[in-house]
């Protein structure tokens, strides 16, 4: 199985600091490659990665003023389809744009949608509703307009955040600074609350932090300490008493609830969206639907297990959960939409079929290679194309390089093989009175398909 995962471009994948989506392709990318996919990752150029990871882009738009992100959003699209026939399936989590393009190649996408940033984006999705397949991050972020394969809950990595039975005793706001997100209301909380509030997350909007959050810093206990990366991520959440996460929109997930809960801190979170997807009313945290029904919440919050939490993340919110899920929807759609032109060692694709000749261009995977076979109704010639293969012909083995050719006379038995840790292309002229793939007569195959003799 062969994965091109296709990742936003505002940030690194995996994120510095803040990257909720970069995040999850990381994590998703990390455990298909532990589980022995193949995963090719297109992401920035200073993306980290132990698959293989193609880039245009040299970095994040958000973290380059000088880049213009239409531009960029262009060329690292155009980078994956203008590739696509090397892979089985494109995984897509850089929203609808990429649908546009998915009609122009055979290849099949899944396209995580991570929330929809406005009503008018549905149109897109619309159009390709059947024609590719999309995985709801939470049930209350699925459209009625649209057809889904899966609602897959996002995982964590549980071993970037540990456990902490005894938390200091302050609150924490931990996401953008922006309406949405309700910072404005988690300082009237704290404030009601007569209580400490450490505040974290990037300023995405300007106006509101000057009016809503800049007057109170300082003042009440309460402090601001900037977009902050994974070690101090860990130390805030696991050393407050509690997550206020008094959201303003429908969110379509909530990645700090869940990160919260896996240090063992309850969330008291506005209900709306995907919260009571991921908060137990009185097990992990309270849902509320007003400020002041959250500072009654803070009165009893200590009676929240933090064990509790802790383990209900592990159960329901782990990478290996998300992972598995997630290869369950590839085997559904590979099974749906099996290639014939795709087999285990590479793919071809057939430049011209006459009844005197046949020509394909075929492509070997690194360390792949054919089944040792022979013919019986046709002679072939093969023309190396791009790449190095070790060539078996009969009882010798010859080395071929860009450029060089072989006959095959038929019944000459033949392999060939990608020895290169790059991909692998010959043009195929076959010549004969007969084409068809029963005339492959295998006698040694790494992919079980050899046929016994009765």
């Amino acid at each position: 199985m062969r994965i091109a995962m296709l990742a936003p471009i505002a940030w690194r994948t995996p994120p510095r600091h803040y990257g909720p989506w970069e995040s999850i392709v990381s994590l998703l990318t990390e455990g298909l490659l532990a589980k022995g996919v193949e995963v090719t990752l297109f992401a920035t150029a200073d993306s980290i990665t132990a698959g293989t990871l193609q880039a245009v882009c040299k970095s994040g738009y958000e973290e380059d003023e000088h880049a213009d992100p239409k531009v960029m959003e262009c060329l690292h699209i155009s980078e994956l389809f203008e590739h696509s026939e090397q892979f089985d399936l494109i995984h897509n989590h850089f929203d609808f744009l990429p649908l546009t393009y998915s009609s122009l190649v055979a290849t099949p996408m899944v396209t995580t949608i991570h929330g929809f940033s406005s009503p008018r984006i549905l149109p897109v999705y619309k159009k390709y509703n059947g024609q590719t397949y999309y995985v709801a991050i939470s049930k209350a972020d699925r459209s009625p307009e649209l057809d889904y394969i899966a609602t897959i809950h996002h995982g964590i990595d549980l071993d970037e955040f540990n456990f902490n039975a005894k938390p200091d005793n302050y609150l924490l706001f931990f996401g953008r600074i922006h309406p949405d997100k309700g910072a404005k209301e988690a300082i009237e909380i704290a404030m009601g609350a007569g209580r400490k509030l450490i505040m974290a997350g990037p300023i995405q909007d300007e106006n509101y932090y000057e009016r809503e959050v800049e007057p109170h810093l300082d003042k009440n206990g309460i402090s601001y300490v900037g977009s902050v990366g994974s070690k101090k991520r860990d130390e805030l959440l696991r050393n407050a008493q509690t997550l206020l996460h008094p959201i303003n929109f429908n969110e379509p997930f909530g990645l700090s609830v869940v990160e919260a809960m896996a240090c063992g801190t309850p969330v008291i979170a506005f209900n709306r969206g995907s919260m009571p997807e991921l908060i137990r009313d009185g097990l992990n945290g309270y849902l509320v639907n007003t400020v002041n029904a959250a500072i009654a919440a803070i009165e009893k919050i200590a009676v929240i297990d933090r064990l509790a939490c802790r383990r209900f993340v592990e159960e329901n919110f782990s990478t290996e959960r998300m992972v598995n899920d997630y290869l369950q929807v590839y085997t559904q759609i590979l099974a749906s939409t099996r290639r014939e032109n795709h087999r285990p060692w590479g793919f071809y694709e057939i430049l011209s079929d006459r009844a005197d000749h046949k020509v394909k261009r075929i492509v070997v995977y690194p360390g792949k290679r054919l089944s040792l076979q022979r013919h019986q109704h046709r002679d072939e010639h093969w023309y190396i194309v791009a790449g190095e293969a070790l060539m078996t012909l009969d009882n010798q083995q010859l080395q071929l390089h860009q450029g060089d050719s072989i006959d095959i006379p038929r019944r000459t038995v033949h392999r060939i093989e990608n020895t290169t840790e790059a991909d692998m292309t010959f043009i195929e002229v076959q010549s004969g009175d007969y084409f068809g793939e029963d005339d492959i007569e295998r006698l040694e195959d790494d992919f079980g398909r050899v046929e016994k003799n009765p």
